[in-house]
């Protein structure tokens, strides 16, 4: 009965297959003869009197696009799919043709382009199906010939487990073929969708059996293109995964409207030139949305374009990798988690995966509350090629009664491949977020969307992108000392391990917890400790971290210019001792001149200092700066410079966050709204140092009024060094 029940399925499977291509290559010739984009030069009837029963209707004639109109138009098409009603007026003016007929020519190449998709993919599932057909009769045969080792007589299906689970397997797999090509069939000729009862099984299920989710889940996210099988993995109830499906679809489509529809569901801001969203454009764009809005929630919006020097595909692998993910952004992202995979993709690729995640975004200070969030992220090719990523909320599953104080709705980016490994980007930030809890100094940067929206991500994005591309540079800048591809590969490995350790303990994650020492208001010093055991890239020990934010009436540029040079370093290092800093080699990571890595040396009196080394990063772009530094043993940096592993070299950075104010002026000095001051920096100062080297001391009260008296004495002297001189 199983095997005639498995076999019934696949002859089933071959006949629905068969049937399902003939009705698409039906469909697809329809969509590609009826063209609409040649000039419509019907006469039109007579009317009253004038009409002639007897007279035939003339037929429509077409005008055939020439050859270089076809070339243009198809140039224009790898460009730009969606053009605007400027745009077809534009390109008709240049190609001699009316605006309509530029309309149905795109509309036609993008039909076109759809059903060679289609095609593509229906003949993939044609050979998947015939390969899981020859692998099932190789079973069968092998099942018929089998022999009992015991008695030599034939064997009994019960007593072959191993070979009946793997027929078990094989059945499960062509059940789930028989689903997909249904819910094609479904989707093009209208037919139901099948459902097959599940075969009991006398063996404990695998996960490579366990297809785990109700068959409207899994056919829901076949008509949607969801993603592939569905794995039952603890996190959501299977009651939940057709409503996540259902979710990350509509998420999807509204994030392409938001990315591709401009005024006026978007406004320019006059403020800092940023895309910000109208509301009650939004409220009657999408009247249903993805849900309502949260009561108690203050709604963020913005959007931000930009073109990356990173191929397509490694842009979104870094996006669907939540530990690439999170190194990528560090500097926003304190911490991420993937919950569940719901679908790992199609075509050995990131095509309809879907992954439930939690994250935790910062801003490099203790003053800001981070935002948590819990929420599925779901990737999908469109059929002109371009990508598309996006997450939404799922708090309504969160298992737990606490309202969330931070809600995603659909946000994420649009990536379009453009030639010479370039990629063009369009973020969407929404979020509805309680930030009544920022500190006031920071609440005109949270305002002005430059702490947690698009044009920050998309900023931060462009810089790491360079970064990575000065790593697999095989041209050596002009000014670079280290011109080994090994010991510069090494040195930048090493320089991002500290930039992450950095921001992973300066922002106010929820992993975190800050104690205030003295102080009131944004004068605070926050100190926290953190045990380090068994940890290669940490000194062992107890480590005490000390952070402070407040505000300089001085622009952000001038603050970084001062913070990076080693000249004068001098002015607020305690630790060098009046030492002059000297810079032993150099290395270039973007196009700014302040993005680099150096190796300092400073030049003391004090004998100690003389065996050590400082590895400094310094970081820009329009949203924010850092200068991040740690001492590094001689010995340890010149293996890295020889090209070995960066990995167990021990440290313990310090540094500098610099981000803009949220001045209603971008350049120059503002006028801060909330301080109703002069406009200028917002900076972090950090300081990691290490108490005790046994990790179950007992931390003295020593150690934190030295760190205390540490950090102030820097802040005071970088306050009178940098405004004595900028007045």
């Amino acid at each position: 009965m199983f095997q005639q029940n498995m076999f019934d399925s696949h002859n089933f499977l071959l006949d629905l297959s068969h049937k399902t291509s003939e009705n698409e290559m039906d469909l697809i010739r329809d969509d590609e003869f009826e063209s609409k984009s040649g000039a419509d030069t019907t006469e039109l009837a007579p009317s009253g009197d004038d009409q002639d029963p007897n007279k035939r209707p003339k037929k429509k004639q077409y005008h055939r696009h020439t050859q270089h109109q076809i070339q243009e138009l198809e140039a224009f098409f790898k460009e730009c799919p969606h053009p605007d009603d400027k745009q077809r007026k534009e390109l008709g003016k240049r190609l001699g043709l009316e605006p309509l007929q530029i309309k149905f020519w795109f509309q036609n190449k993008r039909t076109q382009m759809k059903a060679h998709h289609e095609r593509h993919e229906n003949t993939q599932l044609r050979n998947e199906n015939e390969k899981l057909r020859a692998e099932n009769i190789r079973y069968k045969e092998a099942l018929s010939t089998a022999t009992c080792p015991n008695c030599g007589g034939p064997a009994a299906v019960g007593e072959m487990s191993f070979d009946e689970q793997h027929l078990r397997i094989e059945n499960a797999r062509l059940r789930e073929e028989i689903d997909r090509i249904s819910g094609i069939a479904a989707k093009y000729v209208g037919k139901p969708m099948l459902n097959y009862p599940q075969l009991p099984s006398p063996i404990p299920p695998t996960r490579s059996l366990d297809l785990g989710v109700a068959n409207f889940g899994h056919q829901l996210g076949e008509m949607y293109n969801g993603g592939a099988l569905l794995r039952s993995i603890s996190g959501s109830t299977d009651a939940d995964k057709p409503m996540i499906i259902e979710l990350a679809v509509a998420a999807m489509e509204e994030l392409i409207r938001l990315a591709e529809t401009r005024e006026p569901l978007w406004i320019q801001s006059s403020e800092n030139s940023a895309e910000i969203l109208s509301e009650e454009e939004y409220a009657r764009t999408f009247p249903r949305g993805v849900g309502p809005m949260s009561l108690g929630l203050k709604s963020e919006a913005s959007r931000e374009s930009a073109v990356v020097i990173m191929n397509h595909i490694n842009l979104v692998e870094i996006l669907m990798d939540v530990n690439q993910w999170t190194s990528f952004f560090a500097g926003l992202v304190s911490k991420a988690t993937t919950l569940e995979v719901l679908s790992t993709g199609v075509a050995g690729n990131y095509n309809g995966a879907l992954q439930v995640m939690t994250a935790e975004f910062q801003v490099p200070s203790p003053l800001v509350p981070t935002r948590e969030n819990y929420f599925v992220r779901y990737c999908k090719q469109h059929a002109d090629g371009t990508w598309a990523v996006v997450d939404v909320s799922l708090d309504n599953l969160r298992p737990t009664s606490v309202m969330s104080r931070c809600r995603r709705r659909p946000s994420g980016c649009l990536i379009q491949e453009l030639p010479n490994g370039y990629s063009k980007v369009t973020w969407i930030e929404h979020v509805e977020v309680d930030d009544r809890a920022v500190n006031s100094i920071y609440r005109p940067l949270v305002n002005s969307g430059m702490a947690f929206g698009a044009k920050r991500w998309v900023a931060t994005l462009d810089r790491q992108c360079e970064r990575l591309a000065s790593v697999m540079a095989n041209n050596i800048p002009t000014g670079d000392v280290i011109t080994s591809p090994e010991g510069r590969k090494s040195t930048l490995k090493l320089a991002e391990r500290m930039v992450m350790s950095f921001c992973a303990g300066v922002g106010a994650s929820t992993a975190h917890t800050w104690t205030t020492l003295s102080g009131s208001g944004a004068d605070d010093v926050r100190v926290m400790t953190r045990k380090s055991i068994d940890d290669p890239g940490r000194p062992p020990g107890i480590v005490l971290s000390a952070a402070t934010s407040f505000w300089l009436p001085v622009p952000t540029k001038r603050v970084f210019d001062f913070l990076r040079n080693e000249n004068s370093r001098n002015e607020w290092d305690i630790l060098s001792n009046g030492g002059l800093a000297q810079e032993m080699a150099h290395i270039a990571n973007g196009r700014n001149s302040g993005n680099s890595v150096s190796l300092l040396r400073v030049n003391s009196g004090n004998s100690s200092q003389n065996n050590m080394l400082i590895l400094q990063e310094s970081c820009t772009d329009s949203t924010g700066s850092y200068v991040i530094y740690a001492p590094v043993d001689i010995a340890a940096m010149n293996v890295v410079l020889s090209g070995g592993d960066p990995d167990y070299v021990a440290l313990l950075p310090s540094g500098f966050a610099i981000l803009p104010d949220g001045s209603t002026t971008t350049n120059g000095v503002g006028i801060n709204p909330e301080t109703n001051a002069a406009g200028g920096s917002l900076l972090t100062v950090a300081f990691q140092i290490l108490v005790d080297s046994v990790p179950t001391a007992k931390l003295s009260l020593g150690s934190v009024a030295t760190v205390n008296s540490l950090i102030k004495c820097t802040v005071e002297r970088i306050k009178a060094s940098i405004v004595c001189e900028s007045a």
